[in-house]
């Protein structure tokens, strides 16, 4: 009898040791990798504080964090492709929309999530997600932040996660690209100084089963509502509803400008008459020539046929 007591003692103190050590594997499970990835040119902003307030801001009871600066272009995707294989399971952009474009490039399809600390210039994206232009507070967002499949989708394969486009905003985004100067009058500067000289283009836009033919001052790819600067493109774009918005801005007289303007920074640019817009899966946009289209900001050099695809649920995001 005494040793049958002793063996159910054993087993009680076995099972219970056994659900502390189990408890303790489920609590470090919870704990997870973190990887900061920072810019430090995105917007012309210092970002020598940002280890700083990584440290005094982030829960390191839930996260084990660590950072990397970025040192040249396209160096945030090397480094974000690199850590999915290193187990990290969540990759912060610190920087604007053209570094949350590297990032999210190396993500889409893999588990692991993306977070946002808005630094750049415009910050379309987190300012349309509601993620705090603060860093400090940006950061303090992640702890209780949580994740959402979101939309992508890609211009000739390009990856895009905002608002991409061509014609006139994708020739202010060139030149806005060789300010050293950047931020919001760096943009202002330039639009006031090219809109003057621009001319429209024609384009084809196959949508939806149609053919459409427009004369378009600029074609705007909308995943999400705004350029960024609270100037909403296509106010009612959503990034989870498997569409994308395809926004042709039509010419205007110049003296119209200031109205349109205000259609913009007041989110009623889909009541203008000279705004319309498509929400579409799948687009082919072709142009009588090659030239600048802009990915989230970016520029580059494209020919005359623009394929364009909306990749639904593709990327986990958090906010």
């Amino acid at each position: 009898r005494h040793w049958i007591l002793n063996t159910r003692q054993f087993r009680l103190y076995t099972q219970l040791y056994n659900k502390t050590i189990a408890k303790k594997l489920w609590n470090n499970s919870l704990k997870k990798k973190l990887l900061f990835l920072i810019n430090p040119i995105s917007g012309g902003k210092s970002k020598t504080r940002i280890p700083g307030l990584i440290h005094q801001h982030i829960d390191a009871t839930k996260f084990e964090y660590r950072y990397r600066f970025t040192e040249y272009v396209g160096h945030a995707r090397e480094l974000a492709k690199a850590s999915i294989e290193d187990g990290v399971d969540i990759i912060v952009a610190v920087g604007g929309d053209g570094t949350i474009n590297e990032v999210a490039s190396s993500l889409v399809g893999s588990p692991v999530h993306m977070g946002i600390v808005p630094m750049g210039s415009g910050n379309g994206l987190a300012t349309a997600l509601g993620i705090s232009l603060h860093p400090a507070k940006a950061i303090q967002q992640l702890n209780t932040s949580s994740a959402h499949l979101v939309d992508s989708a890609s211009i000739n394969g390009h990856p895009i996660f905002n608002v991409s486009g061509m014609g006139f905003d994708a020739e202010i985004s060139a030149l806005f690209a060789k300010e050293t100067n950047r931020g919001l009058w760096g943009y202002v500067k330039n639009t006031l100084s090219a809109i003057i000289k621009y001319q429209p283009q024609e384009y084809t836009l196959e949508l939806n089963g149609e053919t459409i033919q427009r004369t378009a001052f600029m074609i705007t790819l909308a995943n999400s509502s705004q350029f960024g600067n609270n100037a909403h493109i296509s106010p009612e774009a959503s990034i989870t509803d498997g569409l994308l918005d395809i926004c042709v801005v039509k010419p205007f007289p110049l003296y119209k400008f200031p109205l349109l303007a205000y259609r913009l920074f007041s989110s009623t640019a889909h009541k203008s008459s000279f705004i319309e817009i498509y929400k579409s899966k799948e687009t082919t946009i072709t142009r009588s020539q090659e030239g600048p289209v802009h990915l989230d900001g970016e520029p580059i050099v494209l020919g005359t046929k623009l394929h364009i695809v909306l990749h639904p649920a593709s990327l986990y995001l958090m906010y």
